[in-house]
């Protein structure tokens, strides 16, 4: 048996109100030593206030959080000399170059490594002798990131870093949060980008409402959701008497249909007895299970209304 990680977060119960209204609510969240996690959620669900609390900006209303072992709250100073933060919109001092505003970031951590300030200016394919005020949103993120990257950290808490980047420096981000976890660092990764989440974490939590309500590796979440199935040659009348087959249709001369994990086998024992001249198998995506887990929370939400 595998020897459990230590914790780098951990948080238990933790409420955040803001008068009536709840931003999280009794919300459960760990963070494995040297993992890649994703955290997952749409607008309002309560990511970026945790991200606050975790930070040491805001207090929580009732709960624990501890980061690194420390309480974040309690002892900011020292939680984040071990800390690396990426938000989602960068502000920088407009008149300051780019590299000035790197130089004044990384300062907060005890200073840039040269080679590495250098080998991710290049990598970015970014100029830092221009004024920050004539950065885009693009270049402002690059700014941030070279910042993150410049010095090892133990922990990088990143809220939608690839924000206003293109395809091309998408990959190079991605490049550097796979060496952050090749050198032992742990990553929390608050994204928008399903893919990119897919690609690059062990681990994925799903928040709604201030509350977790999936948490795994990409291949437990998996066993929740469904598997897409598009089979030429067979009626879909053969599908019809199989629990745990939905939504079976016609598409063209073949039939699509999904099937949930544990109904998998008996789907292709049932198929094994007719000639399949093509079966196509989709596996479920990350996309799939947080649209229709969001789905499901909708309709919920219509029929109380």
């Amino acid at each position: 048996m595998t020897p459990a990680r230590t914790p780098i977060i951990e948080t238990h119960a933790l409420t955040k109100k803001f008068g009536r209204a709840s931003a999280l609510d009794g919300l459960d969240l760990t963070v494995a030593e040297g993992e890649v996690h994703g955290f997952l959620g749409p607008n309002g669900a309560g990511k970026s206030t945790t991200i606050r609390i975790l930070l040491g900006l805001m207090r929580a209303t009732s709960g624990r959080a501890r980061v690194l072992g420390l309480d974040p709250w309690a002892e900011p100073l020292a939680t984040h000399r071990e800390i690396a933060y990426v938000p989602g919109d960068v502000s920088l001092w407009p008149g300051l170059t780019g590299g000035e505003a790197i130089d004044l970031l990384t300062s907060l951590r005890g200073g840039a490594d040269p080679g590495r300030r250098e080998r991710l200016i290049e990598e970015f394919e970014f100029d830092p002798r221009k004024k920050a005020r004539t950065y885009s949103k693009g270049n402002r993120q690059k700014v941030a990131l070279i910042a993150a990257f410049a010095r090892p950290a133990r922990l990088y808490i990143l809220d939608e870093p690839s924000s206003g980047l293109d395809p091309v420096m998408e990959s190079v981000f991605s490049l550097q949060v796979q060496r952050a976890r090749s050198e032992g660092a742990t990553v929390l990764l608050s994204s928008h980008i399903l893919s990119e989440v897919e690609r690059l974490c062990d681990r994925v939590t799903i928040i709604r409402s201030g509350v977790a309500v999936e948490s795994g590796t990409l291949t437990e979440l998996r066993h929740l959701s469904r598997t897409t199935f598009r089979v030429a040659g067979v009626s879909a009348t053969v599908l019809e008497t199989l629990g745990g087959v939905h939504d079976a249709r016609s598409a063209g001369d073949a039939v699509e249909f999904e099937a949930d994990a544990d109904a998998i086998p008996a789907v292709l024992s049932a198929l094994s007895a007719h000639t399949v001249e093509a079966l196509t198998v989709e596996p479920a995506s990350l996309e799939s299970l947080f649209l229709r887990h969001y789905s499901r929370a909708s309709d919920t939400a219509d029929v109380a209304r």
